[in-house]
Formats: C-alpha cells, structure tokens, sequence
C-alpha cells in the first residue's frame, strides 16, 4: 500500500577539480513495499533543476535502482563493488553513465526509514567523480 512520506534529501557532489556541490531538498513523495522491496517516489523541482522529472529509489537486498522519467530518462543501478552502465537521455541528447557505488544501506519499514548511496560516476568512460545521497524517510 502506498503512503504518504515526508522526505529530506542532501546530496553532495564531488566533481573533479571544483568545490563539492551540495544540495538539500525536503519534499513530498510516497513509499510502498512492493515486490520483496521499497519504491520511494517524489517529484524533482526547480532547485535539483530536474523540474518535470519523476525520480523513483527501488530498494531492495543487495541493491538500490535509481530511476528518472521526464524531460531526463535514466536508470542506475547501484550494487556495492559492481560497475553498472546505463543511458542518461536529455532533450538535448544521451550520454553513457557507470556508476560504481562503494557504499549501499538502507534501512526501510512502513514507518520511513533511511538510504545512503557513494558512488564513482563516469561521463562517457571518463571520470566525473563522487556522488554521496543521504534520504530521511518519515510518514506524514
């Protein structure tokens, strides 16, 4: 059954050569367990400059699916140790994405929970840098 969740998201991004970018969002979304697994969904906004873009976490043993539909397609598959290839579609064109992740938690119950992702990411086979995802989780 799917519930209403209040969600804190801080993201911090490390590119090479450049000061870390990080961003903080509180937001709206849902969660359900689904499957052996949890769907956290919410709608991106103007401050990630996703505005449009539906972004789902699918959390389940042993690994965590990022997805994104909208003006940007994307899914991401992050397993710890494991490097994973994917498309990344814009309006303007595509890109190969590897993400390598060497951190993947989470703890979820129908209460909220947590998920922590560090990753190594790859533009077209060369290196961009580390992304790490911090998501409270907590019913409204």
């Amino acid at each position: 059954m799917k519930q209403q969740v209040l969600l804190s998201i801080c993201g911090r991004q490390s590119y090479l050569d450049q000061e870390p970018d990080v961003i903080e969002l509180v937001t709206e979304g849902t969660l359900e367990d689904r499957d052996g697994g949890w769907e956290l969904t919410y709608e991106e906004s103007e401050l990630t400059g996703l505005k449009g873009v539906t972004t789902t976490f699918r959390a389940e043993p042993g690994k965590i699916v990022l997805s994104r539909k909208g003006p940007l397609t994307s899914q991401m598959v992050f397993q710890e140790g494991f490097h994973h290839e994917s498309l990344y579609q814009m309006e303007f064109g595509t890109l190969m994405i590897t993400v390598c992740a060497t951190k993947v938690t989470y703890d979820i119950d129908h209460e909220g929970g947590t998920i922590d992702l560090t990753y190594a990411i790859e533009v077209e086979h060369s290196a961009a840098g580390v992304i790490d995802y911090h998501l409270d989780i907590r019913k409204k």
